[in-house]
């Protein structure tokens, strides 16, 4: 496990033991040693705990993946690459993927219609995206 908080927590370069994982309302809590009052974690507020696991031993679901197999991949559109998954947005009513593509950032909806194959061996993902949406808009001249 490894905690991730910005430099300028006084938890940054230190290490903490976990003492106890519990449930509430269906969300993991954590209690770490040392940790024994509020304000104490609340200097935790902004940390990420990063948990390891063998990939090996995750069950094994067709076209479910997880957003670290997805960030880097290639984004390709009819052959062509597009761009590259920077980020998974998880949102109420699909998931979308943000795709960086020169200075911007696209969001595609994470659904079969325009992301039909995912290629986690060739580390690319191929997108039938609706019209316009990575094309640049050109600007037209007022009469």
């Amino acid at each position: 496990m490894q905690l991730q908080v910005p430099e300028d927590s006084p938890w940054f370069g230190k290490t903490l033991t976990v003492k106890e994982l519990r449930w509430y309302n269906n969300a993991p809590v954590v209690f770490f040693e040392g940790i024994e009052d509020r304000t104490a974690a609340e200097s935790l507020i902004r940390a990420i705990l990063l948990i390891e696991k063998d990939h090996a031993e995750l069950p094994v679901e067709p076209d479910a993946w997880y957003d670290h197999q997805l960030v880097g991949l290639k984004v390709v559109r009819d052959g062509q690459e597009v761009g590259e998954v920077v980020r998974v947005d998880h949102l109420p009513a699909q998931d979308l993927l943000v795709i960086r593509q020169a200075d911007r950032e696209v969001l595609l909806p994470f659904v079969r219609a325009f992301v039909p194959t995912v290629d986690l061996t060739n580390g690319k993902v191929e997108i039938t995206p609706p019209g316009g949406l990575f094309e640049e808009l050109e600007s037209q001249d007022a009469n």
